[in-house]
């Protein structure tokens, strides 16, 4: 499969997909507190959904050899690493949450993000982690230009988590992205400078690193064919961005006006 360059067209219909995607995260925001449930968040997510005219594209959501997934939006709890389905239980103080949401305009282009949310206060670990995390993805999307190579983007990333302490999550990665929710190329958090593909303009892919306080090794949890969780029960924390390799550098897509603020080591989101 080869990496689909997309057209000034394209890159419009992915730029409103992004952005309302990131509106999603806006909107659910003001409602994580504790004693929410995670199914409330996802029920929160798709009233935005339904308000926006787009579609979740994680309902029924069937890579081979997996179950439909069953919800809106992926809720990650404290150290389920990724895919953890919403339920019924309560947040309670002192938690963390990724949300991960993917929508689907009516002209078919998707738009994918994720964010951390802490809940009420949480311990100076557990803060740490999720601001040095949203810190990883930064230091890999600056390594988006024109001839850079998506080994720059991994290493970036893995050097800058592995110096705080934190290990990286390897059997996931990012991916490319655009009329379907997964494309070439795989974009890995890890790896050595000047490997894997060549970037060009019109390229457009998430860099969304999950990151452990502790070691790298995940599982399966439970029985329900998605929920990853951390093997040594330690926390972990995921922050996602769509970015698109521009003429002169990058592009982050999915902004909105409840985004976070960049990190102190970053200027512009557009370069």
């Amino acid at each position: 499969m080869s990496i689909t360059i997309k057209s000034a067209e394209d890159i419009e219909g992915m730029r409103l997909a992004c952005r309302l995607a990131s509106e999603v995260l806006d909107y659910i925001a003001p409602h994580i507190k504790p004693g929410i449930t995670t199914k409330e968040i996802d029920r929160l997510g798709a009233e935005c959904m339904a308000q926006q005219g787009t579609i979740s594209a994680t309902v029924g959501y069937q890579p081979p050899g997996y179950p439909p997934y069953p919800a809106s939006l992926c809720t990650s709890v404290n150290h389920v690493v990724c895919h953890g389905i919403p339920n019924d239980k309560p947040l309670k103080k002192g938690d963390i949450v990724n949300v991960d949401v993917t929508v689907i305009t009516k002209d078919g282009w998707y738009g994918d993000n994720s964010r951390m949310y802490l809940i009420g206060e949480c311990s100076i670990a557990a803060k740490r982690l999720s601001a040095l995390t949203f810190d990883a993805m930064w230091h890999g999307i600056v390594q988006v230009k024109p001839g850079a190579h998506l080994g720059d983007i991994g290493h970036a990333i893995q050097k800058f988590a592995e110096s705080q302490g934190f290990s990286i999550v390897r059997e996931f990665c990012g991916h490319g992205i655009g009329q379907k929710f997964h494309e070439e190329p795989q974009v890995l958090h890890y790896g050595r400078p000047g490997t894997l593909e060549k970037l060009q303009p019109g390229m457009v892919f998430t860099i969304e690193p999950m990151i452990n306080a502790g070691r790298r090794e995940v599982k399966e949890h439970g029985n329900d064919g998605w929920t990853i969780v951390t093997k040594d029960h330690s926390l972990s924390a995921q922050w996602e961005h769509t970015v698109l390799v521009t003429e002169t550098g990058y592009e982050v897509m999915t902004l909105s006006a409840g985004s976070p603020p960049l990190p102190a080591f970053v200027t512009a989101t557009k370069t």
